[in-house]
């Protein structure tokens, strides 16, 4: 009984060990595989934006001669694109005589479907100072802005990200620095209908070694800053080793305690946007199929010693 009982022990020790380091593994992978889905489902969304953009920039490009002509081609395309807040112009001091040092349009959604054209330009709102004008204007080319908070007592107010295009003139001079405003509140929630849509998939929860998928996705700016996240659930990130991968556009784990839950962060870039889309899984969810196995092993283990010791009773 002692011999089998070694022998048992020392099995089921090794195989321990073994398929722990083969579910570890695909648990990983499994997770990091939903990562860069989400990823690239976020990436697409982002540029069918920038695309819808571009278009509306071109009509505003295109029809540089009078104030009027800039905000008809403003409106003209927002129909493309119902999930963008509002498309603005933002000119150069002067440009058009008639409007002033500050002429700024903005056509944007209200609390209706509609669009509206408001003149947001002035000394309260000098967008001239901002980081995105002079960005754009110094640089010279596209980009997604850092997310802000604009506030100015109206439905407008919100949190944004901003595609940032700078438009010029015939002749090459700075006419003005367009932009399409997407709000966090719409892409987070575009975010959570990618992870139901997950969980629910047949595919991915044919083999889950029962353990379901539970996890939830957010979006964290290079900082560490979580900028997307569901409701009540934020993630910062503070590692240094972390944060060096966000500038190297690297993939990689962290195991940390989200809201008092120990969890594992599976993390990696989104292509084409200066962020970056984590997958967060509360460890006990990625481990529970090696406690189930272990579990299995260990019954197997006592019926086995009970049926060697019925037989050696027997034998007696």
């Amino acid at each position: 009984m002692l011999i089998v009982f070694i022998v048992l022990a020392i099995t089921i020790a090794v195989s321990l060990v073994s398929t722990s380091f083969v579910m570890e593994a695909e648990n990983h992978a499994r997770y990091l595989g939903i990562r860069n889905v989400h990823a690239e489902r976020i990436a697409k969304t982002v540029q069918g934006m920038e695309m819808n953009a571009m278009n509306v920039f071109d009509e505003v490009q295109k029809n540089l001669s009078s104030p009027n002509a800039v905000v008809d081609a403003l409106m003209s395309k927002t129909r493309l694109a119902p999930d963008v807040r509002g498309y603005f112009a933002a000119f150069e001091p002067e440009f058009f005589p008639e409007k002033g040092r500050w002429f700024e349009p903005y056509v944007h959604h209200t609390d209706t479907t509609d669009f509206v054209m408001s003149q947001v330009g002035s000394a309260r709102h000098d967008y001239t100072k901002s980081e995105w004008y002079k960005r754009a204007k110094n640089f010279g080319k596209s980009f997604w802005s850092d997310p802000y908070y604009y506030y100015d007592g109206t439905d407008i107010s919100g949190h944004y990200t901003t595609f940032v295009e700078p438009i010029y003139d015939a002749s090459g001079k700075l006419a003005c620095v367009c932009g399409a405003d997407m709000t966090f509140e719409w892409l987070s929630k575009a975010l959570q209908k990618i992870d139901d849509a997950t969980k629910a998939d047949s595919l991915l929860n044919a083999y889950h070694n029962h353990s379901e998928l539970d996890f939830f996705s957010v979006i964290i700016a290079e900082d560490g800053s979580c900028i997307v996240h569901p409701v009540d659930k934020i993630v910062a990130i503070d590692d240094h080793k972390v944060l060096q991968d966000f500038v190297d556009n690297k993939c990689g784990t962290i195991d940390m305690n989200v809201d008092g839950v120990p969890s594992t962060v599976f993390y990696g870039p989104i292509e084409h946007i200066n962020w970056h889309l984590c997958v967060v899984a509360p460890r006990q969810n990625v481990r529970q199929p090696l406690f189930l196995y272990g579990a299995t092993l260990g019954v197997v283990a006592l019926v086995g010693l009970l049926l060697v010791w019925l037989v050696i009773r027997r034998k007696r």
